[in-house]
């Protein structure tokens, strides 16, 4: 399955992956959301890493791509993603780095990965959060969602937590949020990892103590995926502590991100 809407730009238009006009900054920040997360998750990062430009993603399937069909593939979805992101990379050959939690760390990882086999430029760093490195055995989420009812979803949800109570209780914003949920964990269900060279590129994991779904010691598996430097970072917290805690996670984004908009960074 793929999106409804064309993936790539047209000249002239923005393109539907990047929402957000690009607030100013040298290095761009590719952000990428967990499972049934939106663009808007990131928003309140703007402006606060010095040099950087912080470029949250959109999947389809919810908030102003409502009305696409979301991807229930990691090749579909990278695909359609990477020619997105070489369009922007076409026009503007400035520096970039790739973020992304949870689904999004693995989405992130495929992503650079498919930029590389197609020619791209490497980013200057990825950083991941809340998964278990690629190779490592994906955490137990029990029964396939897609073979759940609404209910089992909804207990998911508050099981792993992040999505406000009022949304869960409210029939009409469940309509909206469910279905690129179910696509986003057929996703991961559907996720195989398949080796390639190491990335020539740094890695940064940050790993949250209570974080069942991605304990420390499975994330420290990232630093297998790079020949360059690699570096873990702990929060104390849960499978969301990068957003809860989003000072932190600035300053270890921003300690990581240095090296490629070193004076920016050591004037902030």
């Amino acid at each position: 399955m793929t999106a409804a809407a064309p993936s790539r730009a047209t000249a002239g238009t923005a393109s539907p992956w990047l929402p957000f006009p690009p607030p100013g900054g040298r290095l761009r920040l590719y952000c990428l959301p967990h499972a049934g997360g939106s663009a808007s998750a990131f928003r309140p990062w703007f402006g606060r890493l010095a040099g950087v430009s912080v470029r949250p993603v959109q999947p389809p399937g919810r908030e102003t791509r409502l009305r696409e069909t979301p991807y229930v593939r990691m090749t579909e979805f990278v695909d359609d993603l990477s020619d997105a992101l070489l369009d922007e990379l076409a026009t503007d050959q400035g520096p970039y780095a790739v973020y992304g939690h949870s689904l999004g760390a693995w989405v992130a990882f495929e992503l650079v990965r498919a930029i590389r086999r197609r020619g791209g430029p490497d980013p200057a760093h990825l950083v991941v959060s809340g998964a278990a490195a690629p190779d490592h055995p994906a955490y137990d989420d029990g029964p396939p969602v897609g073979g759940m009812t609404d209910a089992q979803v909804v207990a998911l949800l508050r099981r792993i937590g992040g999505t406000p109570e009022w949304m869960l209780a409210d029939p009409s914003v469940l309509r909206m949020i469910l279905p690129p949920f179910r696509a986003d964990f057929a996703v991961k269900e559907s996720y195989r990892y398949l080796p390639e060279q190491a990335l020539d590129v740094p890695i940064t994991a940050l790993a949250a103590t209570g974080d069942l779904r991605a304990g420390i010691g499975s994330m420290d598996g990232w630093r297998r995926q790079t020949t360059r430097a690699f570096r873990s970072r702990t929060l104390v917290g849960g499978h969301f502590a990068v957003l809860e805690q989003a000072d932190l996670t600035l300053r270890y984004l921003g300690e990581a991100l240095r090296s490629a908009v070193p004076a920016e960074l050591d004037a902030a």
